[in-house]
């Protein structure tokens, strides 16, 4: 099935009106007034005859006030807004001037803080290619039957979502640097050209491997049949790569017949890449484009910032960061509880996916996410949902497909 990418670009230009003086007559003293702004965005985009409808999210950022509507055939809106920090996420679908019509994403920020704040957003669209896409995270674990926690056996899944064959070797998984639930306002960042990550592995191969339409690759923490240790467990013994980690105290088996990927950068100890286990963190899939390579990627591709912790210090931190031209996937993960913010340019993934409604739901283990099942293929191969949005394309809570075991 032939897919297209949607990568955009974003910037925002922000006119400034006049300062509010809020005066009270004596019927009005002593009362508290909630100042309110017009925000007006303006759309714009190269080769754009229509703006045939737009669905645009505004979530206040300290409140979560969430407000959501849909405008046809404008590129321009204004309404009034309490004074605050907003992110604004829009989604939709505009007509080219040859006629094609185009989905087109994005994320973007504003402060409202005076009477009027205008804001221009630029729609940039680009064709897109086949590749994979992530089809499950288990990232819960699971616990066993006198209910404690077993902390492997937790995996990715990577589908061959195309009709062409593809090469999985040297693909790169990279989890996020920040939260889905908490923004500390790092400076800087821009999630329309980056993707920050505290650790990634590559799938590394000096040979090719070869992915049919409609198969997978699993890549699994530790690839044994961890039903041999609690019954609650899966057999992940064939996996296609497995998590390296030295910690003693995970008790970690190698496994001789399943390659270790290469944990090429994290920030924890002993070579670990450990998923959180309420699904708090973002994952892409990536590709070394022509000249680039794990080497290039640690001399060049160094993250730098800073940001303003509890206790009002200004904390200076190093990590790294994926090019998102680099990236052909990824999913955010969160919880309805607790949802501050999306990780990826909206290109990549506009939307987020869950398991549990809330913060420590004890039922969330042994459940993962997995893309939505929308046809077979004429050999019988599923064909999944793929709109760059994880609201629409995964199901929550679902049981985990591997848990009898791979089958291909």
């Amino acid at each position: 099935m032939k897919k297209r990418v949607l990568i955009l670009s974003l910037a925002a230009a922000m006119v400034t009106g006049f300062t509010v003086t809020s005066c009270s007559s004596d019927d009005d003293f002593g009362k508290s007034v909630s100042q309110t702004g017009v925000l007006t965005m303006n759309f714009t985009g190269e080769e754009i005859a229509t703006y045939k409808t737009l669905d645009i999210s505004i979530k206040e950022i300290n409140t979560g006030a969430v407000t959501e509507f849909t405008i046809q055939n404008t590129n321009a809106h204004s309404l009034e807004l309490p004074f605050g920090s907003y992110n604004i996420t829009v989604n939709g679908i505009v007509v080219k001037t040859d006629s094609e019509q185009i989905n087109v994403g994005v994320t973007a920020v504003t402060d409202i803080k005076v009477n009027a704040t205008n804001i221009t957003i630029p729609l940039l669209a680009k064709r897109f290619g086949n590749d994979f896409i992530i089809e499950e995270v288990f990232f819960t674990g699971v616990r066993t039957p006198d209910n404690k926690n077993y902390n492997s056996s937790r995996y990715f899944k990577i589908t061959n979502n195309t009709d062409k064959v593809l090469d999985a070797a040297n693909l790169i998984i990279g989890q996020s640097n920040f939260y889905t639930t908490s923004n500390d306002n790092p400076t800087p960042y821009n999630i329309n050209d980056y993707f920050p990550v505290k650790a990634i592995m590559i799938l590394k191969s000096t040979e090719k491997k070869w992915v049919q339409p409609g198969d997978f690759i699993v890549v699994a923490d530790n690839a044994i049949n961890h039903s041999q240790n609690t019954s609650t467990a899966y057999n992940l013994q064939n996996a296609d790569w497995e998590f390296p980690s030295t910690n003693p105290s995970l008790g970690q088996v190698d496994n001789p017949s399943v390659p270790n990927a290469d944990v090429a950068y994290t920030e924890m100890n002993y070579n670990m890449f450990f998923l959180h286990n309420r699904g708090f963190e973002t994952y892409v899939i990536a590709r070394f484009p022509d000249g680039e390579n794990r080497d290039t990627f640690l001399q060049n591709q160094k993250y730098d910032y800073t940001f303003v912790n509890s206790a009002g210090v200004v904390k200076a931190m190093s990590r790294y960061k994926i090019p998102n031209s680099w990236i052909i996937d990824g999913v955010n993960n969160s919880i309805p509880t607790n949802f501050v913010q999306t990780l990826t340019s909206a290109s990549i993934d506009a939307g987020w996916t869950s398991v549990g409604s809330m913060d420590n739901d004890a039922t969330r283990y042994g459940k993962s996410v997995r893309r939505k099942v929308i046809g077979k293929t004429s050999e019988g191969k599923n064909v999944y949902k793929d709109t760059n949005n994880s609201s629409l394309d995964f199901v929550k809570d679902s049981q985990p497909s591997l848990k009898n075991g791979i089958v291909h």
